[in-house]
């Protein structure tokens, strides 16, 4: 691929178009969000001077691992904010895991516990290091929180796994979380 930044604009406008403007695109996601890869490689052609072995590098070569490609199709492995059913099983957490967010938004999480808001789930990081790289996304400054996800889930609480090893759950009350890092903690 001919630069890093053009990797970058293919990566994002995948994201995009898979997670949350298919028909901006032209694709339509059938009902697990998976859509044809030629058809989202002809959406990509159409806009970046690409060839399909530069796509094929972008989803081998995403450091979240975002995209999941089995046979001739291709979907998103979570964070999406249209309807589909990513058909996941629920599973046993570990016993903790993490979610970096701003130290803005920690007063609301405090009283309400985390929420799922315009995606399908809650994403919660391995560890602290994957937490605060996600954090320091966010504007200002941040917090990393740690969940009891063992306890959440002897208590009731679903929990699952995406394609790409993020872990999923529709809200976290706040009696699960701790903050652990940043300037709340």
């Amino acid at each position: 691929m001919a630069s890093t930044k053009l990797q970058t604009d293919v990566s994002k406008f995948m994201s995009y178009v898979l997670r949350h403007a298919p028909h901006e695109a032209g694709l339509a996601l059938d009902l697990e969000g998976w859509v044809p890869f030629s058809d989202l490689k002809k959406a990509i052609l159409n806009r970046f001077d690409v060839t399909e072995a530069d796509i094929l590098e972008v989803i081998e070569s995403n450091s979240k691992k975002r995209f999941t490609l089995l046979d001739d199709r291709i979907r998103a492995a979570q964070g999406h904010s249209v309807t589909v059913d990513l058909a996941l099983n629920s599973a046993a957490p570990p016993s903790k895991r993490f979610h970096g967010t701003s130290l803005e938004s920690w007063s609301a999480i405090q009283s309400s516990g985390l929420k799922k808001m315009q995606r399908h789930h809650v994403h919660l990081s391995p560890d602290v290091e994957t937490a605060k790289i996600v954090a320091t996304r966010r504007k200002g400054d941040y917090v990393i929180l740690e969940i009891d996800a063992a306890r959440m889930h002897s208590e009731g609480h679903s929990f699952f796994v995406s394609d790409n090893g993020v872990w999923l759950t529709d809200h976290v009350p706040s009696q699960y979380l701790s903050p652990l890092a940043g300037p709340a903690s």
